[in-house]
């Protein structure tokens, strides 16, 4: 009889989640200063959108690569571990060097770096849980990722506003030079994500990959199996579904082209991103041809093909949830500058006022989604994970909606709040409901193509959003959380057509 994958008490998933705090403070100082960063260093916010595209584009290869391999490591740091240590040492150097950026384009070039390490922290963080826990507890593992985030988040959205206020670091500076506040919060935000991720990669041993698959067998045997598709994609498939997406990117990039004055430039990102899905099925196709599929490229194209049901479904509902978090990061800066305090000018003292505010907004989101943590479970065991997630949504994408509603910038955190809840369900639930549905030795692999429902929203809210704010909005960018907001009551709907194997 095979053995049952033990439970872990309360310290010893506390220890495997501590280091997703430190990835969380280089996340939240980059969504809540980098486009206050680019626009001190002479950036447009009419092209914001595009020196953003660059970093998701990037993780949206890095992801599904990591998960792979960590699927298929074994080495004495274990198996996910290698891969959120050196990606901590990364992301941590590039938040030193951001806020020194001489130049826009090494600003943007640092972003890409940025994005790029902390994806590489932050997939294999979300299969160690799926590892190193048993079915039951999974719900609290991602749930203490949530608390972890919310902790890391508000401390680190806060650092510009404290550093100035609570140590009079000045938050304002010449033309075209980042403020002092902001470097130093971002030197503080670098040590503190390295040591967290140490703390867990020292505290943590994994489990092998034999004794993986003796816990999997072991739920196989009492019924509570995952969902298992071998499916493997044809290669006619292949080349026809390539075909028809290089067809209608290509047909896009003319139509943009023949249009540019009527449309938006920022919509070739989503006619590039066309294009390239349509040349990896040819690839994929072509490789299948000369039977040389025994390589990752090939294995992971047919893991996207051959996804779980409940996989497929929650996939649109991270689609429709993710695009709006995007609006609020790459807008709401401008947006509250402009709309609550009434300036344009990143020089200017208003514009900086309204920046710190934002950063104190970034703080109640995530400070809400501590509490958020902790009062899912009770909602989940009142109803149920699907319908809790779907309140938790509806209070996310009201909060949106009401930023344009609201005229005193005070009484934006109580639309915060809403999104505080959005995003703590958004950071649990669905990966609570994905979990049992992957088997464990593709956990990573699937983990980062789930991911891609993360980036890809990113990449079109880059495009989509920069042509509506430009082209149809007046250039207004309060009108991005808008839109974002109708996103999430979307998200929030689909997620009742979610059906899983089991439902903790």
């Amino acid at each position: 009889m095979n053995k049952s994958q033990p439970t872990l008490n309360f310290w010893q998933i506390w220890n495997m989640c501590f280091g997703f705090m430190g990835i969380q403070f280089g996340f939240a100082l980059q969504n809540a200063n980098v486009s206050r960063i680019f626009e001190t260093l002479g950036a447009d916010y009419n092209n914001m959108a595009v020196l953003w595209v660059a970093a998701p584009i990037t993780g949206l290869i890095i992801q599904p690569i990591i998960g792979y391999f960590s699927d298929k490591t074994w080495n004495r740091l274990g198996r996910r571990r290698p891969y959120f240590l050196f990606g901590a040492i990364a992301a941590s150097l590039a938040l030193f060097i951001m806020p020194n950026s001489p130049a826009l384009w090494v600003a943007a070039g640092m972003l890409w770096i940025m994005d790029a390490s902390i994806n590489v922290s932050m997939e294999p963080f979300r299969a160690f849980v799926g590892d190193m826990l048993p079915k039951k507890q999974r719900p609290l593992g991602y749930a203490m990722q949530s608390f972890f985030i919310g902790v890391g988040a508000v401390v680190a959205s806060s650092l510009p506003w404290m550093m100035t206020n609570w140590f009079d670091v000045a938050n304002t500076a010449e033309a075209g030079i980042i403020p002092e506040s902001v470097k130093y919060s971002f030197y503080a935000g670098g040590t503190i994500f390295l040591l967290c991720v140490l703390w867990t990669v020292y505290s943590t041993k994994e489990y092998s990959p034999e004794e993986l698959a003796e816990f999997e067998q072991a739920e196989i045997d009492i019924g509570l199996g995952s969902q298992i598709v071998n499916n493997i994609r044809t290669t006619a498939s292949y080349l026809k579904g390539g075909a028809l997406f290089a067809a209608i990117g290509l047909a896009l990039a003319i139509v943009i082209a023949a249009n540019i004055e009527r449309l938006d430039k920022n919509l070739y990102i989503a006619a590039g991103m066309l294009l390239a899905f349509g040349f990896c099925q040819l690839i994929a196709g072509m490789l299948s041809s000369k039977k040389s599929t025994n390589n990752g490229f090939s294995e992971v194209m047919n893991d996207l093909f051959a996804m779980p049901v409940a996989m497929r479904q929650l996939a649109l509902v991270q689609f429709f949830s993710w695009f709006a978090f995007f609006a609020m990061w790459i807008y709401m800066t401008s947006g509250v500058a402009s709309f609550h305090f009434g300036s344009k000018d990143p020089s200017s003292v208003a514009y900086n006022e309204g920046a710190d505010w934002v950063g104190v907004l970034y703080a109640v989101y995530n400070g809400t989604s501590i509490f958020a943590a902790i009062l899912i479970p009770v909602i989940v065991k009142m109803t149920n994970l699907r319908f809790a997630h779907l309140i938790n949504l509806g209070l996310g994408g009201l909060g949106f909606i009401s930023f344009i509603l609201i005229k005193d910038p005070k009484w934006l955190v109580l639309s915060m709040v809403g999104v505080g809840f959005a995003w703590a369900s958004v950071l649990s639930v669905p990966y609570a409901l994905l979990s049992n549905a992957l088997p464990i030795k593709k956990l990573g692999v699937y983990m980062g193509i789930f991911n891609f429902f993360i980036v890809i929203p990113q990449i079109l809210a880059a495009s989509i959003l920069g042509f509506l704010v430009t082209k149809v909005f007046d250039s207004e960018p309060i009108y991005a959380l808008v839109v974002g907001g109708g996103s999430m009551l979307i998200a929030g709907l689909m997620t009742l057509r979610v059906k899983v194997p089991t439902e903790l």
